[in-house]
């Protein structure tokens, strides 16, 4: 057997489910399975999470049945306010597919998720590219193939706020071609590319005071081992347990989180 990564346990993932998650099973197997890291999960109704906590992952699904609109009753719950307290220490959160809304409708993140630009519920394999470095991207290949399915995944926001977007280059993720080229507006075969018609092309953001809150809409945990298809997802949760673990070497233990999860600004 060859030598375990450095970051095997080190790193302490949350996975938080809600009423209606679907892919928690998945994010679970990821993490715990594949990358190798101690996972927990929080109930919705929980009001702190583990100690130790060094990655909060919300999974996809349909929150609350998304009866009102994707995520907003979900911003409610009571773990939402104790996610926002690991965000603003600078602890790690993914939001995949319905959790990107989720971390929207929180205002853990800017902009909305909406109906996709065709109407339709979109199912198939995209290719994404990297752009914003941060601690889910570093040392990322070029282009990821990663599966998709949703119906509201089509990122929108103001101008103002995408030209931030833009100058703080927290784009983290653009749908792109298998050569990583994007489409260009209005170009024919766009939404071969650009699946549900997302301003900038935009799979996937940053935020947080440290670039550590991450909202992606495809699905990495759908797509992380070999017998899916593809294994490519996988190198998004090991770019984020080697952060987490550098994070963890760095800081003096009185700069740790209040749950002992330590700050993800090292990378």
């Amino acid at each position: 057997m060859g030598r375990q990564p450095d970051y095997v346990g080190v790193m302490h993932a949350t996975v938080v489910v809600f009423p209606g998650s679907n892919a928690d099973a998945e994010m679970i197997r990821t993490l715990r399975d594949v990358v190798q890291v101690r996972t927990e999960t929080a109930w919705h109704r929980d009001a702190e999470l583990p100690a130790g906590t060094d990655l909060v992952a919300i999974p996809g699904g349909f929150s609350y049945g998304d009866y009102l609109r994707c995520g907003a009753i979900a911003r409610s719950s009571p773990i939402v306010a104790a996610i926002r307290r690991h965000a603003e220490r600078g602890g790690l959160v993914l939001g995949v597919c319905n959790g990107f809304q989720i971390l929207t409708e929180a205002g853990l993140l800017p902009g909305a998720l909406t109906r996709n630009a065709h109407l339709r519920f979109e199912c198939r394999d995209v290719f994404v590219a990297p752009r914003g470095e941060g601690p889910f991207t570093s040392g990322l290949p070029a282009v990821l193939r990663l599966p998709i399915a949703h119906a509201e995944g089509r990122y929108q926001a103001d101008p103002q706020t995408l030209a931030a977007l833009i100058a703080r280059r927290e784009i983290a993720f653009q749908y792109c071609d298998r050569e990583g080229r994007e489409a260009a507006p209005g170009a024919r075969g766009e939404p071969a590319i650009n699946p549900n018609g997302s301003a900038l092309g935009i799979a996937g953001i940053y935020g947080g005071p440290h670039r550590n809150v991450l909202g992606l809409m495809p699905h990495p945990e759908r797509m992380s081992e070999a017998f899916q298809g593809s294994a490519d997802g996988r190198a998004i949760f090991e770019a984020v347990a080697r952060s987490a673990a550098a994070a963890r070497s760095a800081a003096p233990a009185s700069l740790s989180g209040k749950d002992g999860g330590a700050p993800a600004s090292a990378s």
